[in-house]
């Protein structure tokens, strides 16, 4: 019985090693789909909250844009998961072709070895087969062999058991995986119609568009100036802070901040949390990256993107990424605020707020809300500009915000 039970736990310890990467491997994709499928819902949710249609002609092509780009990659997500699990589908058939192989063979070794034992199974003829011998070691001999053959007959008999158990163990896997791979199937079919459904609205907000591209093309070039002259006056602000905390050093020159011993332990700590940084927003969908990229409709335009744009919840709150002090505040040109947080040698710079729940030196905690953000009455968006310094120099906020990549 023992033995019965070492052999079955290490058929099934082979068996969960052998598939572990390629587990691992689906995992990874059903993760990657899981979230593909949560942020379609999120932009769903968050997106498409237009009311004046010939105003808001550009902001519903690019949320159309954008939902179509995310599921194409759950599609293509969907068929990669499919084709790992085909992958270990043909892996258990042909397992299960050996298994049910070994078996037969197994079946047939101990058929033979009963009927063979049947044949001997009269003690005197074992008797006689021991007293025939020529001398004492042969008889010994003998012996042992009756022995060893009836310890095989039974080690083949607890074979045959663990091998039936590994069978059953790869066919009901092989059925699970038929099973998942049918519901991919189903879903893949589900997520084509929806981009096809998706692109024929997408086909008709285009015509709409190009009737009026220059003025759209205008729009975005004057919204980039902002943009623009905003993030020089950000600059200025962390250059006039830096001033002030260097005077009383007599460094005038200096162009980080004259960091008291807790501030450098604070940035030291926020420079390890890279990449692990909360949102700026409980919930929200990254609806503009950063760095210098294409207009996601309108062909020759290029947007340059210092920061990263959150579509978030009406009446949603900015939050601080991490502890800091409120550096500054300032009012933005249509009555938004903006609050810049230091960081040590860091400023996080969280922008479009209706009003504003901090002081200028207040010293703030990791998720703490800042502010209102503000919502778009004639796109109906909230929608959250965020980016990030170290001293006056730009930095990729999605390279330290966790899952924003």
């Amino acid at each position: 019985m023992v033995m019965q039970l070492r052999i079955i736990i290490f058929i099934l310890i082979s068996f969960l090693v052998t598939f572990s990467s390629h587990t691992q491997s689906q995992k990874q994709l059903e993760n990657k789909r899981k979230q593909l499928q949560k942020e379609i819902k999120e932009i769903n949710s968050l997106l498409f909250k237009s009311k004046e249609e010939a105003e808001t002609l550009l902001s519903d092509l690019d949320d159309i844009t954008q939902k179509i780009n995310v599921r194409s990659q759950l599609i293509r997500t969907i068929n990669q998961e499919a084709e790992v699990l085909s992958k270990e589908i043909s892996k258990n058939e042909k397992k299960i072709a050996s298994q049910e192989k070994k078996l037969d063979i197994l079946k047939k070794e101990y058929a033979n070895m009963v009927v063979k034992s049947y044949k001997s199974k009269n003690k005197n003829s074992r008797l006689l087969f021991l007293l025939s011998s020529k001398n004492f070691l042969q008889a010994y001999k003998r012996l042992q062999y009756i022995k060893q053959y009836a310890t095989y007959r039974k080690q083949q008999g607890e074979e045959i058991k663990a091998t039936t158990v590994n069978l059953r163990v790869l066919t009901d896997s092989l059925q699970v995986k038929e099973d998942e791979k049918q519901l991919l199937i189903a879903l893949h079919i589900k997520e084509k119609e929806s981009v096809n459904r998706e692109k024929i609205s997408q086909e008709k907000l285009v015509t709409k568009v190009k009737a009026k591209e220059k003025k759209y093309i205008t729009q975005i070039k004057r919204i980039q100036k902002e943009e623009r002259k905003l993030d020089k006056k950000i600059q200025r602000l962390i250059l006039e802070a830096i001033a002030r905390s260097n005077r009383k050093s007599g460094n005038k020159k200096s162009t980080s901040f004259k960091l008291t011993p807790e501030s450098k332990k604070l940035e030291t700590s926020f420079i390890a949390n890279k990449g692990k940084l909360p949102w700026p927003t409980k919930k929200g969908t990254v609806i503009r990256k950063y760095g210098k990229q294409k207009h996601p409709t309108l062909a020759g335009i290029t947007i340059q993107s210092n920061g990263v744009q959150v579509a978030t919840e009406k009446k949603a709150m900015a939050r601080a990424i991490f502890d800091g002090t409120v550096l500054s505040i300032q009012l933005l040109p249509g009555r938004k605020k903006m609050v810049l947080v230091q960081h040590g040698n860091y400023i996080t710079a969280y922008k479009n707020l209706d009003n504003v729940l901090v002081e200028k030196g207040e010293k703030v905690k990791t998720k703490q809300n800042i502010g209102t953000i503000h919502t778009d009455t004639t796109t109906g968006k909230t929608v959250l500009a965020f980016s990030l310094f170290k001293e006056t120099k730009i930095q990729n906020p999605e390279l330290w915000i966790g899952k924003m990549l």
